[in-house]
């Protein structure tokens, strides 16, 4: 069994502040269900490139994060096309910016083997 998943607008919160404490800037560029949105975070590493993460569940039912992108960092043309496809699947969904040179984001600490 899965353990149980914090409401959205609840995690996206607690994201902002620990991006916050480490001053780094964080935006919610779309806002989905404040109780069981699921949350996409596009990072932005400097010129031009991107990392998207999306929720998912690994193996165990452990809950943790994907990169979409695979191990390539993307354009912003690029991200910005899978997060409009994305919200197409999924109204519900939200997304978050990150501005992170090194590509670290405070509080994504489970990283799923794609």
């Amino acid at each position: 069994m899965s353990a149980p998943k914090l409401k959205a607008k609840l995690f996206v919160h607690a994201a902002i502040r620990r991006c916050a404490i480490e001053a780094m800037p964080v935006v919610v560029a779309r806002k989905g269900d404040e109780d069981a949105g699921t949350i996409l975070v596009r990072v932005y590493r400097g010129r031009d490139a991107y990392d998207i993460y999306s929720q998912a569940r690994d193996a165990a039912g452990q809950l943790g994060w994907l990169k979409a992108n695979g191990g390539v960092p993307v354009t912003e043309d690029r991200a910005e096309a899978y997060v409009a496809r994305a919200r197409e699947v999924d109204w519900d969904l939200w997304v978050l910016d990150v501005d992170s040179a090194d590509g670290r984001v405070p509080f994504i600490d489970h990283i799923i083997a794609g």
